[in-house]
């Protein structure tokens, strides 16, 4: 039998209703491999107690026939971003050292309600802030795959890293992310999982330590196009706390899975072939047309005129929304406080200790770009540009049902090689920020390996709350890709 730390969810959803094991057995077996793979510090926060009660609770109700909830029993990982009742949430950053909120986000809480139990609060870039996992304050993530005949620790992606590598080295059947400008579908793409950021709006924010406000969205991270699905249905919904929720219909997203692709329009867009693409990148890319085409689907090629603009504009806008959402972490309220001779000095003292060098680089770009003199030059004119990027997709979306792309320029690099240049580093978003400034749902689904055994992934960009085109996509690659490669002693 499969060790049941390996099962899909739809695989231990059947297996739990079957009563062939249980949720405290399905539970034990990732902590096992959870205790067992601590070097690659995917989780921050292990909370063995909790889980074991919440699997016992979920296995009482299924003997006892109560109602149960879709993620009945499964045991997943949740990203430090999500506040947590009772449980330190540290969004991976030392100045909220000590903090344990008193209330629960709405995405998780959603999840709890659908019998889902909480292994732990896992790994993160520093308030989200990075495509490596390598500035959080308590330390990189390390990736389980390698590159073959060489041992050099692998990044998993960021920010969401340690939700990847979770997932990936088979410690949780599933794990939330988030996704600001390619926080789940790139460290999904390194980490040969399925990552879903869903459009803006479609999950509550409520509860979810913010970055960027309106760009961040939470998403499921799963190892089968299915499990997303499933994972999804458990986690959106409108949220009445949450002013940037939008209150749309909340289809079967597993029923939309099997739809297929016949009759599809998929659009290519030809500004994704940037200069300097990597031949195996182009050539995944090339093959996940045929793949779609040969389910029956109609290959358009697109144009994304604006596409050049979307890496400055979001390090424009990002950065000028996470200045301002920091502004609250001053050692008052919550988390570090380092004393000062003033209160002025307190304040300085503590940011200083408590950001990171990524968090405090952000926070003084967008203090620059908001500030008296640059407010019009930059800010304003990003926004300008983002609203003909979000254009250019509906332009795009008159012609085409989804956008075939990438997901990465590249698969994962070591730990050290990129982590100095940061120019470097951000030019990993380079094929996931338009999905974020356009508010639209994209997935990113593994397709292949690269000459040295890394996993690669292809994007699938859909219109707004039509995740159902994208997850029927997104199966349909997966079913021609057939991806069975596992990160190797896992």
């Amino acid at each position: 039998m499969t060790e049941l730390n390996h099962l899909t969810i739809a695989g231990a959803l059947e297996g739990l209703a079957k009563k062939e094991f249980t949720s405290f057995e399905l539970t034990m077996a990732c902590l096992a491999q959870m205790e067992q793979h601590r070097d690659l510090n995917a989780f921050i926060t292990e909370t063995k107690e909790r889980a074991l009660a919440m699997a016992m609770a979920s296995d009482v109700r299924r003997a006892s026939g109560q109602p149960l909830g879709s993620m009945e029993g499964i045991p997943l990982a949740i990203k430090d971003l999500f506040c947590t009742e009772g449980v330190l949430t540290t969004a991976g950053s030392h100045i909220l050292d000590g903090f344990h909120p008193t209330y629960e986000s709405t995405v998780s809480a959603n999840l709890w309600k659908q019998g889902a139990v909480m292994l732990g609060k896992v790994n993160m870039d520093e308030f989200a802030m990075g495509s490596s996992n390598g500035t959080s304050y308590h330390g990189p993530v390390a990736n389980p795959w390698r590159r073959k005949g060489d041992n050099t620790r692998l990044v998993p992606g960021g920010s969401s890293g340690g939700s990847a590598t979770a997932v990936s080295a088979r410690m949780a059947l599933a794990a939330t992310g988030t996704d600001t400008g390619g926080s789940i579908r790139q460290p999904a793409a390194f980490t040969g999982i399925v990552g879903l950021k869903p459009t803006y709006g479609r999950c509550s924010r409520w509860g979810i330590v913010a970055f960027a406000s309106s760009l961040d969205q939470a998403g499921p991270m799963c190892r089968s196009v299915e499990d997303t699905a499933i994972m999804l249905g458990a986690m959106a919904g409108h949220d009445p706390k949450d002013s940037t929720s939008v209150d749309v219909p909340l289809p079967d997203f597993r029923k939309a899975v099997e739809g297929g692709v016949k009759g599809l329009r998929v659009g290519v867009p030809k500004e994704y072939r940037l200069d300097g693409l990597s031949p195996e990148i182009a050539k995944l890319w090339d093959q996940g047309v045929a793949w779609l085409k040969a389910e029956g689907a109609e290959i358009k090629e697109i144009t994304l005129p604006h596409t050049k603009y979307a890496l400055p504009v979001y390090y424009i806008i990002a950065p000028a929304e996470a200045s301002s959402n920091l502004a609250r972490y001053d050692g008052v309220r919550f988390g570090l406080r380092v004393p000062g001779e003033s209160l002025d000095d307190m304040y300085e003292l503590t940011r200083a200790a408590g950001f990171g060098k990524e968090v405090r680089r952000r926070v003084m770009i967008g203090t620059y770009v908001l500030s008296a003199g640059y407010y019009d030059a930059y800010y304003l004119r990003a926004q300008r540009i983002r609203a003909l990027i979000l254009k250019d997709f509906t332009d795009a979306f008159k012609d085409v049902d989804v956008v075939l792309t990438p997901s990465t320029p590249s698969a994962a690099f070591g730990l050290e090689e990129k982590f100095d240049d940061p120019v470097a580093m951000y030019l990993n978003d380079v094929f996931t920020v338009t999905v974020n400034l356009a508010g639209l749902p994209g997935i990113s689904v593994p397709a292949g390996l690269d000459n040295r055994g890394l996993p690669l992934g292809l994007q699938l960009i859909g219109r707004a709350f039509d995740e159902d085109t994208v997850l029927r996509a997104g199966r349909a690659i997966e079913r021609a890709a057939n991806f069975t490669a596992k990160p190797e002693g896992f």
